[in-house]
C-alpha cells in the first residue's frame, strides 16, 4: 500500500513538472511575446507535454490501483447504481373524454371535501388528529 501511495505521488511529481516545463518558456520570458516559437520553446513545450501526459497516466493508475487495494482490505465498499425503474405511465383519461364527464366524477370529491370544511368550521376545531386538535381555536376571528 505504500509503495502505491509513493508511486502516486511520484507520478504526481512527474505531472507537476511537465507542467511546469510546458509554462516555463512564457513565464520566465525566454520566448519572445510576438514571435514564433524558438527552438528552446519548442524542445521545453513537447518535452513537458509528454511528461505530463506520462505522469497524468500514472497518476490514474495508482488511484485505481490503490482503489482496488482498500476495495480488497474491506476498507471501502462499492456503491452500487440503483437500477432506474420505468416510471409507470399516468391513467390516461378516455379518449373521448369530456370535461363536462370529468367534472362529473370529481363532484363528490369535491362535496365531501366541502362538507369536512363546513363541519370543521361549525365545531370550532381546524384539524383533529385524533381527539386533540392540531391547531388551537382563536377566539377572535
Amino acid at each position: 500500500m505504500i509503495r502505491k501511495f509513493v508511486g502516486g505521488v511520484a507520478a504526481a511529481l512527474a505531472l507537476i513538472a511537465g507542467l511546469w516545463l510546458m509554462i516555463a518558456p512564457f513565464a520566465l520570458g525566454t520566448q519572445p511575446e510576438n514571435g514564433d516559437w524558438i527552438d528552446i520553446t519548442n524542445s521545453e513545450f513537447w518535452t513537458g507535454l509528454g511528461i505530463a501526459v506520462v505522469g497524468l497516466i500514472g497518476v490514474v493508475a495508482f488511484v485505481s490501483a490503490i482503489y482496488e487495494d482498500l476495495l480488497n482490505r474491506g476498507l471501502v465498499t462499492r456503491r452500487e447504481r440503483p437500477v432506474e425503474q420505468p416510471e409507470p405511465a399516468p391513467a390516461a383519461a378516455p379518449a373521448g373524454a369530456s370535461s363536462a364527464e370529468l367534472a362529473s366524477l370529481l363532484a363528490p370529491l369535491v362535496e365531501a371535501l366541502r362538507e369536512d370544511l363546513n363541519n370543521a368550521g361549525r365545531s370550532g376545531e381546524h384539524r383533529q388528529n385524533g381527539t386533540a386538535p392540531l391547531v388551537g381555536v382563536e377566539e377572535n376571528r
